[in-house]
């Protein structure tokens, strides 16, 4: 990566768990959060990574992140439940609300938790990949600062809500899907303007409606669009994805759903007239063996993934990608070459460490 500076995984963790606790978090949260963001600088998904470490610290200066969290269980059944994340952050909240639907599986062979009064979650891909250790089918999903316009709208309603889905394999590396609703995510436009760089034509629209290749376009008022980007591309469908994903995570836990989704930016102030609490998550296991003999599904997973990988590329390709390659690839790597910044995120990191007394 050009313009980039690497860093040691372990030396990176060490340094974003000590920030963490500088602003309150206890170690074994700051540890958790660290992982998670961590996670994503491997994985090569670097919206979500460390560059987010500023967001946090944001959001805790303007009294909106409560560092030290105590969840509270408002509805329960043996397989699911409802949980106030007591304002944490995302990056706490949604394993240990993982943590509570995996117990639930062992126990009768699924758990779903809905959360509300969260914050940002960083990767889908870390929650729902924390059922694999189990033998289980991991889910998760969160709602997002509203950011892109439904099909044939020019008003900002939902966010790019993801969704994340982790299967255990047997021979075959875990087949991880994750993906956002929407045509792209705001930390990859954020890394485009730290590039000086435009966005692909289909990611934005100007605030009008238009299509526009303006990386800074959100910033000006504009939306991002939905999987799909016009409808003659199926965008309707990438809007139909992220509306289930805003019911799942915010209706039906009691979350803010839609345009009421508090944001990100700290400097930007929530509205008044919310209709729940926090940001909204949802996340779920399944124990395999409670549908079939868990060597048996590995075993057909991994004849799933052969056949695929076994198909004929197309002209310019030498191969088909599983869901998770890149990811699983791009982690080795790094683990092994360290995870590349780019300046003005180092720089960032850097006025950071001096603010804390962190070494970086």
């Amino acid at each position: 990566m050009a313009n980039a500076q690497s860093f040691d995984y372990q030396r990176l963790r060490t340094f974003t768990t000590k920030v963490l606790e500088a602003i309150g978090h206890s170690h074994e949260d700051a540890l958790l959060a660290s992982d998670v963001l961590l996670t994503a600088d491997l994985r090569g998904i670097d919206s979500h990574g460390v560059a987010r470490l500023r967001g946090y610290i944001n959001l805790w200066k303007a009294n909106r992140m409560n560092p030290q969290p105590k969840l509270k269980i408002e509805h329960e059944t043996p397989s699911t439940a409802t949980i106030d994340g007591d304002n944490g952050l995302g990056l706490v909240v949604a394993p240990k609300a993982m943590q509570i639907a995996i117990e639930k599986a062992k126990n009768v062979g699924c758990g779903f938790v809905a959360i509300n009064n969260s914050n940002h979650f960083g990767i889908a891909g870390y929650h729902a990949m924390m059922a694999l250790p189990h033998d289980m089918i991991g889910f998760a999903s969160t709602n997002a600062t509203p950011t892109t316009a439904p099909t044939f709208a020019k008003q900002k309603m939902l966010g790019t809500n993801p969704i994340a889905v982790a299967f255990p394999a047997g021979k075959q590396p875990d087949l991880v899907a994750d993906f956002a609703t929407t045509a792209t995510a705001v930390g990859k436009l954020e890394i485009l303007q730290r590039k000086g760089e435009d966005a692909p034509q289909g990611w934005i629209q100007d605030k009008d409606g238009n299509p526009t290749t303006d990386s800074f376009g959100l910033k000006k008022g504009g939306m991002l669009l939905p999987l799909g980007s016009d409808r003659e591309h199926s965008s309707h469908k990438g809007f139909c994805l992220g509306s289930i994903v805003d019911i799942m995570c915010a209706v039906l836990s009691g979350a803010n759903y839609g345009p009421w989704v508090p944001p990100f930016l700290a400097f930007l102030q929530p509205r008044e007239d919310l209709v729940g609490k926090g940001i909204g998550h949802f996340v779920g296991a399944m124990r395999v063996d409670a549908f079939r003999p868990v060597d048996d599904f590995k075993k057909n997973l991994d004849i799933w993934i052969e056949a695929m990988r076994k198909c004929e590329p197309t002209p310019g390709h030498d191969h088909v990608i599983i869901p998770g390659d890149p990811e699983r690839e791009m982690t080795a790597e790094r683990m092994k070459s360290g995870i590349p910044l780019l300046m003005p995120v180092v720089e960032d990191l850097q006025d950071i460490a001096k603010t804390f007394n962190v070494e970086l």
